[in-house]
């Protein structure tokens, strides 16, 4: 599975800005999606994860309320809408994929992993 992740850029403070993850390969299988970040001098963060069938998804809680996750399978595309955005979020934005779901909960599990996208918050 390859992963192209695309949307970032510089936004001011309360601003927003969606991120696209295109996936390709074999993506016959059933594959949840998601989004972590890396700040520089930080460890890679959690930010969002969504099944495979859309039904289920989960978010940091530094983010719930202004972030949403989507996928569109037909177009093997998973999306990360973020509002209200902060100078914290800042980062660099990470699409991955893995089979299972809870492999989510630790980047160290995660199976395929996407380029960076870079995102800047001014204030």
């Amino acid at each position: 599975v390859q992963l192209q992740a695309s949307g970032g850029g510089l936004v001011q403070a309360g601003g927003s800005l969606r991120l696209s993850c295109a996936a390709s390969g074999r993506t016959s299988g059933v594959y949840a999606m998601g989004w972590f970040r890396q700040a520089p001098g930080k460890e890679r963060e959690f930010v969002a994860v969504i099944s495979w069938s859309g039904g289920s998804t989960s978010y940091v809680d530094s983010v719930k309320g202004r972030f949403t996750i989507s996928r569109d399978n037909f177009k093997n595309t998973v999306y990360l809408q973020m509002n209200s955005l902060t100078p914290e979020d800042t980062a660099v934005y990470y699409c991955a994929a893995d089979r299972d779901y809870s492999d989510f909960d630790n980047h160290r599990t995660v199976s395929y992993w996407g380029n960076g996208t870079q995102v800047t918050v001014s204030s």
